[in-house]
C-alpha cells in the first residue's frame, strides 16, 4: 500500500485554489481541506456574535468558542460552526472584509494549524490541502507543494464572475490586491511561497490543464518513493 500522499496547494484569492484542490482530490482519490473556508468560518462566527474583528485582543479571547468543523469529500465538501452549515454565509462580502484581520491573530491561526494537521495525519488515503500557508507552516513536510499564481487581472475577472458582476472587475481587482499585502505582511504565518513549491501560473491555463499538471507531479512524486 503506498504512504499516504500530502498535496499543499497555496496562493492568494483568484488563482483557482479551491477548483483545483477539489479535483486533484477527486482524481487522486485523497480527502480535501480547504482551510481558507475555515477561517472564513470563525469570521462569520466573529461577526454573528458581535466580536469587533478590528481587536485582535477581543478575537483571540473569543477564538476557543466556535467549533468549526470541515468535511473533506472533494465532491461534497462541508463548513459547519457550532453544527450549523455556513458554506453559503461564509462567502459574503462582509466576511471577504474581514477574514484577514481574524486570520492574522496569532490565537486563531493556532487553533486551525493544529485541527489541519490533525485532519491531514487522519486521512487515509491522503489529502490536498488548499490554503495560504500550508507549504510552509502547516504541513512543511508535504509530499508535493504546489504555489498557484495569476495575474491580478485575471483573478479579478474571475473572482468578479463568481460574485455574478455584482461587484466591478476594477473594484474586485483593488480588493484582492489589498487581501495580497495584508495576507503576505501578517506577522503570524505569511502567505508565502515555499522553497521548494512547484509555481503553476494558472492565467493562460485551463483548469483541466493545471489538474493535469499536478497530478502528474505527485503521480512522478509516488514513483520516486515507492
Amino acid at each position: 500500500m503506498d504512504n499516504p500522499v500530502i498535496v499543499a496547494i497555496d496562493g492568494p484569492s483568484g488563482t483557482g485554489k479551491s477548483s483545483t484542490s477539489k479535483a486533484v482530490a477527486a482524481r487522486l482519490g485523497l480527502s480535501y481541506l480547504d482551510t481558507g473556508a475555515q477561517y472564513r468560518a470563525m469570521t462569520w462566527w466573529m461577526l454573528a456574535n458581535g466580536v469587533d474583528v478590528q481587536d485582535p485582543a477581543a478575537v483571540a479571547d473569543a477564538s476557543g468558542k466556535p467549533v468549526v468543523t470541515s468535511g473533506t469529500d472533494p465532491l461534497h465538501p462541508q463548513i459547519s460552526v457550532d453544527g450549523t452549515d455556513v458554506s453559503g454565509p461564509i462567502r459574503s462580502q462582509e466576511v471577504t472584509a474581514a477574514v484577514s484581520a481574524v486570520s492574522a491573530v496569532p490565537e486563531v491561526r493556532a487553533r486551525m494549524v493544529d485541527f489541519q494537521r490533525r485532519t491531514a495525519a487522519a486521512a487515509p488515503a491522503g489529502i490536498v490541502v488548499e490554503g495560504r500557508d500550508i507549504g510552509t507552516t502547516v504541513l512543511p513536510a508535504a509530499t508535493v507543494k504546489i504555489f498557484l499564481t495569476a495575474s491580478a487581472e485575471v483573478r479579478a475577472a474571475r473572482r468578479s464572475g463568481e460574485l455574478n458582476g455584482a461587484v466591478s472587475v476594477a473594484a474586485t481587482r483593488e480588493a484582492l490586491i489589498r487581501r495580497d499585502a495584508a495576507d503576505s505582511g501578517r506577522t503570524t504565518s505569511p502567505l508565502a511561497k515555499a522553497d521548494d513549491a512547484v509555481e503553476v501560473d494558472t492565467s493562460e491555463l485551463t483548469l483541466d490543464e493545471v489538474v493535469d499538471r499536478i497530478v502528474a507531479l505527485v503521480e512522478q512524486r509516488r514513483a520516486a518513493v515507492r
